[in-house]
């Protein structure tokens, strides 16, 4: 599997070019992404409504944090990021 779009270089040109630190940032927003989505399908579900389901199916998690930080959306502050946990 590889990374077509957004383009590897330019995740990792906002990442200061450590493959590491994108891959705790791109996992991290994913993982935020997914508890968003959790909380959508069910609420959708209560409301019974297809429509938001489906919408929040539409992409994996991973893909849009990587979007996200292609664009500069996401991003991480050094002095607070510990990459410990």
């Amino acid at each position: 599997m590889s990374i077509i779009e957004p383009n590897i270089n330019d995740l990792l040109d906002n990442t200061e070019y450590d493959r590491f630190l994108l891959c705790s940032v791109a996992s991290r927003r994913a993982h935020d992404i997914n508890e968003m989505m959790r909380g959508q399908r069910t609420r959708a579900l209560e409301m019974e409504t297809a429509l938001e389901i489906a919408r929040a199916n539409n992409r994996k998690p991973l893909s849009i944090a990587f979007q996200e930080v292609a664009d500069g959306t996401v991003g991480y502050d050094p002095d607070t990021l510990d990459l410990e946990k």
